[in-house]
């Protein structure tokens, strides 16, 4: 064999592994493997169509929640004057949101709670304690304290509010969660008695009267406004504490 036919040979060999692998292969057909499908696509179409409409539903629920939320915080406006009842049947009372959109107006008053108590003492007379100043003892436990819990921040403020928002200007319950609210108030005071040791050795608190003192903010001084300093007190009745109360039991 020539040089030549060497070298025919050899480009035959060479080339027809590649020419019989291009014939092999029908047209169209991709040989590339594929794994199973998984996820939403490995459903039939009847399950596919089921996570569809539940995704659709979730995600129409989520935007009432956040369009209910945002009318409860929003300025009074058409829509919750029209509507306020139903927003509040949706936000109240797992949803509440204590705060409002573009930049209430701040609070111009200091608004002090207290509490005295009457005490069956050891040996069953009875006596009346004075006033205790709770907010001022939880601005004593916030000033200068770099982490202040919430509860001497929220506790007390928040259950006055809730008190004052269920009740009208004769300490009268408005609504179906005055009574809640009396209950809670009530709590926290005897808890705070209890706290300070107001009754004494062998001493039960038998009532309790709680009250506010309100002061208006002194305006400053380049102002022209005038306002009265004189404090104003809002008494409530006498309460009865039940007994697992009046021996400690709420901590």
């Amino acid at each position: 064999m020539d040089a030549q036919g060497a070298n025919d040979t050899y480009d035959r060999g060479a080339s027809a592994p590649h020419a019989q692998d291009q014939q092999g292969a029908p047209d169209g057909v991709n040989e590339t493997p594929t794994g199973p499908r998984t996820g939403v696509a490995a459903l039939s179409p009847r399950y596919q169509v089921g996570v569809a409409l539940a995704l659709a539903v979730v995600a129409v629920a989520v935007c009432v929640h956040i369009g209910m939320v945002f009318l409860h915080v929003a300025p009074s406006n058409t829509v919750t004057k029209q509507h306020g009842k139903a927003i509040d049947e949706w936000i109240y009372p797992e949803f509440e949101q204590n705060w409002k959109l573009f930049a209430p107006n701040p609070l111009q008053q200091n608004i002090s709670v207290q509490v005295r108590a009457q005490i069956r003492t050891g040996d069953g007379s009875s006596r009346t304690t004075g006033w205790y100043d709770l907010s001022a003892q939880d601005g004593r436990a916030i000033d200068g304290n770099l982490l202040p819990s919430h509860t001497q921040q929220n506790e007390l403020r928040r259950a006055w509010d809730f008190f004052t928002a269920t009740h009208d200007g004769s300490n009268r319950p408005s609504g179906l969660r005055g009574a809640l609210s009396e209950t809670y108030l009530r709590r926290i005071v005897v808890m705070r008695l209890d706290r300070a040791d107001a009754s004494g050795p062998g001493g039960v608190v038998e009532r309790v009267q709680v009250r506010s003192r309100t002061t208006n903010v002194r305006p400053p001084e380049w102002s022209e406004e005038r306002i009265s300093l004189k404090p104003v007190y809002r008494m409530l009745p006498w309460w009865s504490v039940p007994g697992d109360e009046a021996e400690g039991g709420v901590r």
